[in-house]
């Protein structure tokens, strides 16, 4: 159960409680922790931040596309685009996700595809566009390359049009689509706000959910 009261679900079909699929292959999924985030920073240190992240999905093997502060439902949040390599095959899975943190608990939103039995052809034709020398990027949060998954510029978004069934195409596109359509219980926003992992935190007990807590919405 999780604070969130509406989410616009079209097109996806519940397979679990909590998480959700749609014919092109995406998994959505919610989740409540009702622990101290573990964010490497407060969001109002956007560079600190993203240099934690950065480091944090380096050191799982993955590679941090994207991490930017902003709000879901009027609640300050980061979003993150992350790219993880799949240990069973050749191929990348995607990741998009916003956490919401509070002082002593957080919410997140994730959108999560993986490559199927084609990989690379997105990175290949970029590359063979821009050059090898124009490809690897310095990491824009981090500062040379953290380790991991190399930062480069075949997963900016404005490439996303010209590959529109690439899975970090539909994660960014299903996670811009359905944050608008997010809306928290008001208690979750009424919660001590985040004030960064090394902060005191006083957060009283996050009441038990009402019945009926969450609800699927059709309707963007």
């Amino acid at each position: 159960m999780t604070p969130i009261t509406s989410l616009d679900l079209t097109g996806f079909t519940e397979r679990e409680p909590g998480v959700w699929t749609d014919a092109a292959g995406l998994v959505l999924s919610v989740h409540f922790f009702p622990l101290i985030p573990d964010l490497p920073a407060p969001l109002h240190e956007p560079q600190r931040l993203g240099a934690g992240l950065a480091q944090l999905v380096a050191g799982a093997g993955g590679g941090l596309i994207e991490a930017a502060p902003g709000s879901v439902d009027g609640v300050p949040a980061v979003r993150q685009l992350v790219k993880m390599p799949l240990g069973s095959r050749p191929g990348q899975a995607f990741l998009g996700s916003w956490t919401v943190p509070r002082a002593g608990s957080s919410t997140v939103v994730k959108v999560q595809a993986a490559e199927g039995a084609t990989t690379g052809m997105r990175e290949a034709m970029i590359m063979a566009q821009v050059g090898p020398a124009e490809y690897f990027r310095p990491h824009p949060y981090a500062g040379g390359q953290p380790g991991g998954l190399p930062y480069h510029v075949g997963d900016h978004e404005q490439w996303d049009a010209r590959f529109p069934d690439h899975p970090l195409t539909l994660v960014r596109a299903a996670l811009h689509r359905i944050t608008p359509t997010i809306t928290f219980d008001d208690r979750f926003k009424a919660l001590p706000p985040f004030g960064g992992p090394a902060a005191p935190q006083s957060l009283p007990h996050l009441p038990p959910p009402k019945r009926g807590w969450f609800r699927r919405r059709k309707d963007a």
